[in-house]
């Protein structure tokens, strides 16, 4: 650096640093270091070593061992007393790692990861709640909803103006009994509300021999299926907003929901939720794919990546999968997509308020 500040005159820096195989920017002042700030000097103003002796033995005496900073303070001021100022009591008691928390604080809580799948209708279900507003500003009304896991069908709904485990067993109990899903071995998911947490509720669940998980708290992906479902419900055409009264969401939600379960599902490649609850799958598949055979007949230059196949659902769908593999595997036979006999005919349950 020496050198290039004594160049001879005609000798441009450019060539001075190609000559010394430097790169150029050594000739300029680094900018990150011209506003560095110094250390500050001492001043004087520190406690001296008895000064701080004194102050650490009137923080850890008796007298004040379950007292604040602020309160020592005080105190020894009101005695005419002065030691330190609140903030240099707080630094001390920082820089010995003595200013901590005093009360008995909860310790962590760990809860377990759900991690489930679904290989077939009527082994796991998802329910939740949501808010429906109404006219009344402030008033809500709760939709319960019950969802098929595998097959993205809702088994069963309930709207009410009150939230509770009452109304929540009241809809479990009709809803396996009138679907005549087998309880043994049902596995029930759900956030930790306090409908879904109830002692109440738990003993009906048990008490029928289904299993149950939950969501961490917190955590907003656990339980995504049925937060998609509910908004759906919320972007449907035909969504109020706001609804007049229970009666008149009840009515709405006998329309909506057997629409909803006919509709064709992205995550079911297509096909309805009825579909594949019902085991209709390779029925309508027959029918798409002798569709698509036709028209790739008449059609084949369309058709760049050669005949088409039609895709069939997910055969397992997964809760936070644990081996890498997506949410989600498509068949590949279909031989392997496991089938259920169709449900009796049931309405979905009615309105309780």
């Amino acid at each position: 650096m020496s050198a290039l500040q004594s160049l001879p005159k005609g000798v441009s820096k450019v060539a001075a640093c190609r000559a010394l195989a430097i790169p150029r920017h050594w000739c300029y002042p680094d900018p990150r270091r011209r506003y560095q700030r110094k250390p500050e000097p001492a001043l004087g103003r520190g406690l001296s070593p008895a000064e701080d002796q004194a102050l650490l033995d009137h923080l850890h005496s008796e007298r004040f061992q379950d007292a604040a900073p602020r309160q020592v303070y005080a105190t020894l001021l009101s005695e005419g007393e002065v030691v330190a100022s609140v903030a240099t009591m707080y630094r001390r008691l920082r820089v010995r790692k003595e200013c901590r928390e005093r009360r008995n604080q909860r310790p962590a809580q760990h809860h377990v990861k759900p991690q489930l799948e679904a290989t077939a209708p009527n082994q796991i279900v998802t329910w939740d709640i949501t808010k429906l507003p109404t006219l009344t500003r402030g008033l809500y009304l709760n939709l319960y909803v019950i969802l098929d896991l595998f097959s993205r069908y809702v088994v069963g709904w309930m709207v009410s103006r009150k939230e509770n485990a009452g109304l929540a067993r009241h809809l479990f109990s009709e809803v396996l009994t009138r679907r005549q899903i087998d309880s043994q071995g049902l596995i029930v998911h759900q956030d930790r509300g306090s409908p879904m947490i109830a002692h109440s509720f738990a003993e009906l669940l048990s008490g029928m021999g289904v299993e149950q998980s939950f969501s961490r708290p917190r955590v907003s992906n656990d339980n995504a299926f049925s937060e998609s479902q509910f908004k759906t419900t919320k972007y449907w055409p035909s969504y109020p907003g706001r609804f007049r009264d229970e009666e008149y969401a009840g009515q709405w939600c006998q329309v909506f929901f057997p629409a909803y379960n006919r509709r064709p599902h992205e995550g079911l490649a297509l096909f309805t939720p009825d579909d594949v609850y019902t085991g209709q799958v390779e029925t309508v598949r027959k029918v798409r794919q002798a569709a698509m055979d036709r028209h790739y007949a008449d059609h084949p230059e369309r058709y760049v990546n050669g005949p088409p196949i039609v895709k069939r659902p997910p055969e397992r769908v997964c809760i936070n999968p644990d081996d890498g593999q997506p949410a989600e595997q498509v068949l590949a036979d279909p031989e392997s997509f496991k089938t259920v006999p169709t449900p009796v005919s049931l309405e979905l349950p009615e309105v309780v308020t």
